[in-house]
């Protein structure tokens, strides 16, 4: 396995900007306070001429305890951003008309969410629509009509006024809620009997139509994006749809085609997996979209289809291209798919031929690049661009990968104080021989003559990744300036190693990734600076199963912290809302196949349980469930180890609340800094 070096000569200039100033003794710790301060670019949306940017920025006031959004417009020449929207309620999801002139968003200025709209020649925003469900998502379907995604009642439909009763009348006369079938809670909300609807709303009055009626989420819900897309002349919608029935323990999503005036949806999809992601070639010939092979699976590989919407043709373009593939935008002459996919720890921007043909790499990285986007002259890309040690910037480059430019510099002025250090991708032999690549992330001041503690991190998924890339939630720079270094292994169901690779976890939650992460820390105990008698670890989600299953397993830490961590297979089956995850994991069901459940159950060994143990969960993690946690730190405390336990009521499986992420940092790290430190 090769592994990539943390510069290029195409990305010096960006790296430049991207990457860290030289390290001074002056430098202030970079502390998730700090972190808090930087300001979080995202849905970038490049204008009909292809001229300008619109992005969305979100600034945090800790103070307050608040996050609020606003509007920007960048030249995609460069230069100073121009503010749209100042208003104390958030403002997102830019999107411009077909003709350029107005830019519609999302806002929770007058309490929901409702779209808005902007003329960029001047003057003050107008509200679009008031529906009493609000509005989750929309797209212009042409320039006098929009597209609204939203969660009526199913026997109501796009008819606002029945939707609006039935609000009112929910909880009355008894908040009970009763349920006859799964899947009775998603991610952090209890079903209430909506079903999230594409409904199609003229802007010059009249009332809306439902596009895709009946008792089915359409567009389904996607925790990773979305799962709709709009012909480029506004005449046709795709959709992804599942079915109710079987929706808590089936993967299976299909496409559907949708006029936009309305009409009989038309099956396109065939997979037995899931099927996500339209969208439409500007010539308007062909239809995009992703699938998955594998029933019940939603680790399997994603392979890029195109669909011929005159003959009914469908091409499987990446079946040799072993490696995810991330969302996708058309050339400008709809000859040529740009995607990304994770690859060795970073995202580079790919590319392959309509007609079929071998995908090429057009930009190889460092980083992570995402929201692409084609100017219509089809010369140039942009795309949003983060590492390690930098959030995400808007960039653009020509369709060869040539001319690289960052475009913002939202976080440039902010970051430079700090003298932030590059992860090194390294790479270390693991279970069964094979290679494992890692990112080792080294304090600021750090000197090789001194001794720091080592920070384990296990990544979450577990068919996921630790990659060349920004993150609030687990940010190796915060560690790293606490006073570790910080080593993030890649272990067995990791992403971006080919579909093998991350197969090798499964059905095998404690075996081979376990013991990638048990050579990748004995490897990280040789490197320079690290003292060997002082490594902790830290994990989230399927990296807190491994949390809890290193307890039993292991003393050699100092200590540990769990958030949001699988305790108990069995009980966790029971709990957890998307059946289809554990019953792939595992097998099936555990009454049918025990053994799955009981071979790696960190419940078992609970008896070996020495090491000091900081146990994190949200309240509302319907994923992983509070007593999976609760049961965790039972099991600590009975037998007198030493644990902490800190719930977060108002969080889901994240913590995304701005002065709860700080309350986060600080409770680990002093934790860490208890056991770690002298």
């Amino acid at each position: 396995m090769r592994s990539l070096p943390t510069r290029s000569l195409l990305l010096l200039p960006l790296a430049a900007a991207l990457g860290a100033p030289a390290a001074t003794l002056a430098a202030p710790p970079f502390t998730a306070t700090e972190m808090m301060r930087l300001k979080r670019l995202g849905d970038p949306q490049l204008s009909p001429d292809g001229s300008q940017l619109a992005y969305a920025l979100s600034e945090i006031d800790l103070g307050a305890g608040t996050r609020n959004a606003d509007l920007w417009l960048v030249s995609l020449a460069g230069g100073e951003p121009r503010r749209l929207t100042s208003n104390p309620a958030a403002d997102s999801r830019p999107r411009f008309s077909p003709d350029g002139r107005t830019l519609a968003f999302l806002s929770t200025r007058d309490g929901s969410s409702q779209v808005w709209a902007l003329e960029l020649q001047g003057g003050e925003a107008r509200r679009l629509t008031s529906l009493a469900t609000g509005v989750d998502a929309f797209e212009w379907l042409g320039r006098e009509r929009l597209a609204l995604v939203s969660e009526v009642f199913p026997d109501c439909g796009a008819d606002d006024a029945c939707n609006a009763k039935k609000l009112a009348e929910a909880g009355k006369p008894s908040a009970a809620r009763a349920y006859d079938e799964l899947l009775y809670r998603h991610w952090d909300t209890w079903d209430d009997g909506r079903r999230s609807h594409v409904l199609s709303l003229p802007l010059a009055g009249g009332g809306a139509v439902d596009l895709t009626p009946g008792g089915d989420d359409a567009p389904a819900y996607n925790l990773g994006g979305e799962d709709w897309g709009v012909a480029a002349d506004g005449s046709e919608l795709c959709v992804a749809k599942k079915d109710a029935r079987g929706e808590a323990w089936h993967t299976n999503a299909e496409l559907y085609l949708v006029p936009a005036a309305g009409g009989a949806m038309r099956r396109i999809s065939d997979s037995p997996g899931y099927d996500s992601g339209c969208r439409y070639s500007p010539d308007g010939r062909y239809l995009a979209f992703r699938t998955q092979l594998r029933a019940g699976y939603e680790g399997d590989r994603w392979r890029l289809v195109v669909y011929d919407r005159a003959s009914g043709v469908k091409r499987t373009l990446t079946d040799a291209f072993d490696r995810q593939v991330d969302p996708m935008v058309f050339s400008a002459d709809s000859k040529t798919i740009f995607f990304t996919a994770e690859d060795h720890g970073s995202s580079p921007v790919f590319s392959v031929p309509v007609a079929g043909g071998p995908v090429a790499t057009v930009l190889p990285g460092p980083g992570t690049f995402s929201d692409l986007g084609v100017s219509p002259d089809g010369r140039t890309l942009v795309a949003s661009l983060a590492t390690l040690t930098h959030p995400a910037e808007l960039v653009r480059f020509g369709v060869d990968g040539r001319g690289l430019v960052q475009v913002t510099r939202v976080n440039d002025e902010l970051l430079k104080s700090f003298a932030l250090r590059a992860g090194e991708s390294v790479s270390y032999t693991g279970a069964a021989g094979k290679s494992v690549q890692a990112w080792v992330v080294r304090p600021p001041d750090f000197d090789a003559a001194k001794k720091y503690p080592l920070l384990v991190l296990v990544h979450g998924g577990p068919q996921g990744s630790w990659p060349d890339g920004w993150t609030y939630r687990w940010n190796a720079q915060v560690f790293a300036s606490a006073g570790y270094v910080v080593f993030m292994p890649n272990p067995r169901g990791s992403t971006g190693w080919g579909q093998e690779f991350t197969d090798d976890i499964n059905h095998d939650w404690g075996g081979r990734a376990f013991e990638d992460v048990m050579k990748g820390t004995d490897f990280a105990l040789t490197l320079p600076g690290v003292d060997k008698t002082r490594a902790a670890a830290a994990g989230a989600s399927y990296g807190g199963y491994m949390i809890d299953w290193i307890a039993g397993q292991t003393d050699r830490f100092k200590a540990l912290v769990t958030h949001d961590g699988v305790f108990d297979l069995v009980s966790m089956y029971g709990s957890t809302e998307e059946l289809w995850f554990p019953e792939w994991e595992f097998g099936g069901p555990y009454w049918s196949h025990p053994e799955g459940y009981l071979r790696y159950n960190p419940r078992d060994f609970v008896k070996n349980f020495k090491t000091p143990t900081l146990v994190i969960h949200g309240e509302k993690d319907y994923r992983v469930p509070l007593e999976q946690s609760l049961a965790m730190f039972t099991a600590l405390r009975r037998q007198d180890v030493p644990a902490r336990l800190l719930v977060f009521p108002d969080e889901n499986h994240w913590v995304l609340q701005p002065q709860n992420s700080v309350r986060w940092y600080a409770e680990v790290i002093a934790w860490l800094d208890r056991w770690t430190k002298p």
